[in-house]
């Protein structure tokens, strides 16, 4: 007797699902089958984005305003020292360092900001493809549920005109309430996804904006270029009034072309 209530309660449960799945036929398992592949893929996401989302943590902001006091490699040695096993997760962790020594490389500007862009989207490519796919279950289960109420329609009325008129109102009406039920169907799974893509579009586009600030956070610091001339000699001086020296007194030349030193020792 104890078998009873487990045999009942597994009953009731198949039976709506099983009612269900008749009433709508074949459209009706396409939608589950949709709604079964959208949360697996929500799962999937949100396990995927809890340990290998790029996030923007204390370490590497410290890291960033030490860049930018002391743009050496200091920088990303200390990041590669400090790495741990959550950081090693973090995609913006390694684009952090990569960005850092490809500038002191002293590779051009534009091939360094073309690299990190590369970087940047490949860290973000692994959060497309499920959005994609929640984005399209979420377009087709409206349509896949007015197909199923079409075809409904279509069997209700090819069923009232083979008995020539005699079906009543309560046959007809049954029919309706059958085909509608892949519409309600339809909407019930699409509303839920179309909900949840717009999150994660609106989270993906939070993740796009951390990792640019950063990055131009780093791009903004200017090295010296070895090789070229100090900054310094490009400072323009002005030249200061001639003052008459006394007699006697030692004059002081800034460093000159010889012939200047030439013509001002014929002067004196």
């Amino acid at each position: 007797m104890s078998d009873m209530p487990l045999a009942t309660t597994g009953h009731s449960l198949a039976t709506p699902l099983s009612q269900l799945l008749e009433m709508g036929g074949p459209v009706m398992i396409v939608l589950l089958a949709l709604a079964v592949a959208g949360a697996v893929t929500f799962v999937y996401l949100m396990l995927f984005g809890t340990f290998y989302s790029p996030r923007l943590s204390t370490k590497l902001k410290k890291a960033i305003t030490f860049w930018q006091q002391n743009p050496s490699d200091q920088a990303p040695q200390q990041l590669r020292q400090q790495q741990t096993l959550w950081s090693r997760l973090n995609p913006l962790h390694h684009l952090l360092i990569a960005t850092m020594e490809n500038q002191l490389a002293r590779r051009s500007a534009q091939q360094v900001r073309e690299t990190a862009a590369r970087d940047a989207q490949k860290a973000l490519e692994p959060f497309e493809a499920p959005l994609k796919i929640i984005e399209v279950i979420a377009a087709l289960a409206p349509l896949l549920g007015l197909l199923g109420t079409v075809l409904g329609m279509m069997e209700a009325f090819s069923a009232m005109a083979a008995a020539e008129g005699r079906a009543n109102a309560s046959q007809l009406s049954g029919g309706i309430y059958e085909a509608l039920s892949t519409t309600a169907a339809g909407l019930v799974v699409a509303i839920p996804f179309a909900a949840l893509a717009a999150w994660i579009e609106f989270r993906l586009r939070r993740i796009h904006k951390t990792i640019n600030g950063a990055l131009v956070s780093v791009l903004a610091v200017e090295l010296d270029q070895p090789g070229e001339p100090g900054r310094a000699s490009t400072e323009v001086v002005t030249p200061e009034p001639s003052v008459q020296q006394p007699a006697g007194s030692t004059k002081h030349y800034d460093t000159q072309d010889p012939s200047e030193q030439r013509l001002a020792h014929a002067a004196g």
